[in-house]
């Protein structure tokens, strides 16, 4: 089934669903051409993007929520229309695997690049050449442009997955079925990953999310935040103060070590306690910042990982406004050399929220504080903090077509393949 954008999948059911699962009934949108300018009748706004695949998107075309805005005042009727499924009638996939090689930004000197693949002319004769994620181009039965040839077998699934797993963003290969069999072609691959590690160990050795850690350390110390590192295991209860009780649905999220204990699946209550004890001793302004893993049960997905390095910083007292946080995010991610826009959503544990997206790929979830929240850790004064996602950082900096390239992983070592 076509992936309609959010636009379209709005205007049809009138409804939005927020983060935490709930149906608001939309009083008015507007569509420009890359934003969706949308007025709850409860009287929330948002401006999103106008996307096929951001969450909202997936979640209306699952025709599931969890509740409905008490204030919006959702009919029986719009709720029909909602769980209505579509009746589209599917269409065969076509699968095209060969695409244009992409133009990168030349990353800081700070941030080390993934090794230049060796040079190798691989079928001369071929005209397509991919740097993705699948490596054969399939045709449908229906499409009888171009005939299919008897001696170009396709790949198989599991060849594909073994060429996509052995691909670097930076490669430029042909794979063209005529001219190289998949021995060939994974043989081809081997030696250049084994190439690409020999380089590493010779001239850097660093760890890409090490790398970046220290990297990023360094930035905010130079500008007078704090740094924090905070316990991974934490009392359950922190976990309830933070609004996620049993009946939440992020409660599920949670790795339990038992009935007292859970590894955090946040850096929030922490850092809530040291600004709480800072607030005694340091001067106005207090800035801090942790970076340290967090653990989630996530759903699968090449965007999600069950344990992730995330970077949190937050300012507490004088000057904490939307202004000085957007600037903030701004000039950290210009030195990352990351493109960015922000956009307003919201939350179930903190409300409205800015989010950091980098096209369809949300980097940061973003608070003006003070929130209702503040209260369960004794904070009374404005805020502003955001919170990054290391792997999701790495994954837009190298290039790479699935995250856990860049997680900590026995599987790569800065995005190659050590299955070799």
């Amino acid at each position: 089934m076509d992936k309609k954008p959010l636009n379209v999948l709005i205007s049809a059911t009138g409804l939005w669903m927020s983060r935490t699962g709930t149906l608001h009934k939309i009083k008015h949108h507007e569509v420009s051409r890359r934003k969706i300018y949308i007025e709850m009748a409860c009287g929330d706004h948002l401006i999103v993007n106008n996307s096929r695949s951001c969450r909202t998107a997936r979640a209306l075309r699952r025709h599931k929520y969890r509740k409905t805005c008490k204030h919006c005042k959702v009919s029986d009727e719009d709720i029909a229309k909602f769980l209505t499924k579509s009746t589209e009638s599917k269409t065969s996939v076509k699968v095209k695997v060969v695409s244009a090689p992409k133009v990168k930004k030349a990353m800081p000197k700070s941030v080390a690049r993934a090794p230049k693949p060796l040079e190798n002319p691989v079928s001369a004769q071929a005209s397509a050449s991919t740097s993705g994620s699948v490596p054969t181009s399939v045709k449908s039965a229906s499409d009888s442009s171009v005939p299919a040839s008897a001696s170009a077998p396709a790949l198989t699934r599991s060849q594909l997955d073994r060429v996509e797993a052995l691909l670097s963003p930076e490669d430029k290969i042909s794979l063209n079925t005529e001219a190289m069999t998949f021995k060939e072609l994974e043989s081809e691959l081997l030696a250049r990953r084994k190439g690409d590690l020999q380089q590493i160990y010779a001239d850097e050795r660093e760890n890409y999310l090490g790398k970046l850690e220290r990297d990023i350390t360094k930035y905010f110390v130079d500008r007078g935040f704090l740094e924090i590192k905070s316990p991974i295991l934490i009392p359950a209860e922190y976990v309830e103060r933070m609004g996620i009780d049993n009946d939440n649905e992020l409660s599920k999220q949670v790795f339990r070590v038992d009935k007292n204990f859970c590894l955090r699946p946040m850096l929030a209550p922490n850092l809530y306690n040291y600004l709480r004890k800072f607030d005694r001793v340091l001067p106005d302004p207090i800035k801090i910042f942790e970076i340290g893993p967090c653990y989630r049960k996530e759903s699968d997905g090449k965007e999600h990982l069950e344990e992730f390095t995330m970077l949190n910083f937050c300012q507490m007292g004088s000057g904490c406004t939307r202004e000085n946080l957007e600037a903030l995010i701004k000039e950290f991610l210009d030195y990352l050399e990351i493109d960015f826009e922000i956009i307003g959503d919201s939350c179930m544990v903190y409300g409205d929220t800015l989010d950091v997206m980098h096209g369809n790929l949300e980097l940061s979830s973003a608070v003006v504080g003070p929130v209702p929240l503040d209260r369960e850790w004794g904070i009374d004064k404005p805020w502003i903090g955001a919170g990054f996602g290391l792997e999701r950082l790495l994954k837009v900096m190298h290039g790479f077509k699935n995250i856990k390239r860049a997680a900590r992983s026995e599987s790569y070592y800065n995005g190659i393949s050590t299955n070799l």
